[in-house]
C-alpha cells in the first residue's frame, strides 16, 4: 500500500503551536516544521533550507511572521515564499514545499494529495463546548499502516476478544465519498454496572475519525487521528472527551479516572498487537467480518491509482463524482449491512 493516502491529517492540536515558535515534526517520510505566521495562521513546510540545507525547526525561529534559518538568516513566510537573505541583491525566487492547512476543533490539520482539497474536515464541536471536559490525550506510534489502524473499527471479532463483548456487534456501515459512518450497539460491565451503549462512528477520509459513545452514566466522545509518520510506522493520537453529568459537573474529574482505567489499556493491549502484526492482502475472513472488505474497498479511493498492494481494486466513486453527489443527493450515498448473518 502507499504510505500516505491522499487526505486530512491532523498534525498536531492547537495549543502546541503557540506564536513565536517554530516546532520540529516528522510525518508523510518528510522532516516538516510547523509555525504562526504575523496573522496567527498556522502553516507547515519542509523543514530543510532551500540555501545551504540548514534544519529551520532547530534553532531556527519566527521574525515578524516568517521562520528565519539559523545558519545563513534566510526568512521564510506561512507560504514557503523566501522573503529575505541577507547581503542578496535580490530576493531569491525559492520556496519551501508544504501543505494546505485547515485549524479548527482545537487541531491543525495539513492536506496531502496532488491537488487541492476538495473536500474537508467537519467540526468537532465537543472539542470547544464547555459541556465536555479537556480531554484525555494519548499518542500511540506502531509499525503499522494507517489504513489498518482504522479498519480496525469494523473488526467486529476484535471487540469481543479485547474488549470483551459477548458477541461481535452488529454494525450498519453507510459510505458517502470521503466520509462513512457506522453504527452499533456496546455492551460491557464497568466497575459493577451494566453499560449498554450506542456508538456512532463518523470517518473523514483516512485520518480523522470520531466515535460518539453515548450511555446515561458516561458519554465520551472519542477523536482518533491517524497520521503516517513514514513508510514503516503510524502514529494514532486518541483524544477522549468526557461529557460532564448535567446535574453534578464537578464529576468528571472521576468519570475520567474511571475512562483511564477501563479503556486506554485496552488501546495500548492493541497497539502492541499491531506493531507486531503482519498485513494480508486478502485475509481468511469469517462469514459475519464484512466490515474489513468493505471499508477497503472505500479507502481504495485516497491512493493514487485505486489500487493496493498492485492489485486492481474497484473505487467507492471518482473524487469529482463523489463531491458532487454529497453536495446534490445525500440518498446516493451506499449502505452496507455489516455484523452477524
Amino acid at each position: 500500500m502507499p504510505a500516505v493516502p491522499y487526505g486530512w491529517y491532523a498534525v498536531l492540536r492547537s495549543e502546541e503551536l503557540q506564536p513565536g515558535k517554530v516546532l520540529p515534526l516528522h510525518y508523510f517520510g518528510r522532516a516538516l516544521i510547523a509555525f504562526r505566521g504575523a496573522d496567527g495562521r498556522a502553516a507547515v513546510r519542509d523543514a530543510h533550507c532551500p540555501h545551504y540545507g540548514a534544519h529551520l525547526g532547530v534553532g531556527g525561529k519566527v521574525v515578524d511572521g516568517t521562520v528565519e534559518c539559523p545558519f545563513h538568516g534566510w526568512r521564510f513566510n506561512t507560504d514557503g515564499r523566501c522573503t529575505h537573505a541577507p547581503f542578496a541583491d535580490r530576493t531569491p525566487k525559492v520556496t519551501i514545499g508544504g501543505f494546505p492547512v485547515r485549524e479548527h476543533s482545537g487541531l491543525i490539520f495539513a492536506y496531502t494529495g496532488p491537488e487541492a482539497p476538495s473536500w474537508e474536515v467537519p467540526e468537532i464541536p465537543e472539542a470547544t463546548s464547555g459541556r465536555y471536559a479537556t480531554p484525555i490525550d494519548h499518542v500511540h506510534r506502531a509499525r503499522l499502516h494507517v489504513q489498518e489502524m482504522r479498519e480496525n473499527i469494523v473488526d467486529e471479532s476484535h471487540l469481543h476478544t479485547i474488549h470483551r463483548q459477548p458477541t461481535p456487534p452488529v454494525q450498519d456501515l453507510r459510505l458517502d465519498g470521503p466520509f462513512a459512518e457506522t453504527r452499533g450497539r456496546f455492551h460491557r460491565r464497568v466497575l459493577g454496572m451494566d453499560i449498554d451503549n450506542t456508538f456512532d462512528v463518523y470517518m473523514y477520509g483516512p485520518g480523522v475519525m470520531v466515535v460518539r459513545v453515548h450511555d446515561s452514566v458516561l458519554s465520551v466522545t472519542a477523536v482518533a487521528l491517524t497520521t503516517p509518520i513514514d513508510e514503516r510506522a503510524s502514529e494514532m493520537r486518541m483524544l477522549y472527551y468526557v461529557r460532564k453529568p448535567a446535574k453534578a459537573p464537578f464529576a468528571a474529574p472521576l468519570l475520567k479516572l474511571v475512562f483511564r482505567a477501563t479503556a486506554t489499556a485496552e488501546v495500548r493491549q492493541e497497539v502492541e498487537i499491531w506493531d507486531h502484526k503482519v498485513h494480508h492482502p486478502r485475509p481468511v475472513l469469517l462469514p459475519h467480518e464484512k466490515g474489513i472488505k468493505a471499508l477497503r474497498r472505500w479507502y481504495a479511493q485516497f491512493y493514487p491509482s485505486g489500487t493496493i498492494a498492485g492489485q486492481p481494486f474497484p473505487r467507492t466513486a471518482d473524487r469529482d463524482e463523489t463531491q458532487t453527489e454529497s453536495r446534490t443527493d445525500k440518498s446516493a450515498a451506499t449502505r452496507i449491512p455489516v455484523g452477524r448473518d
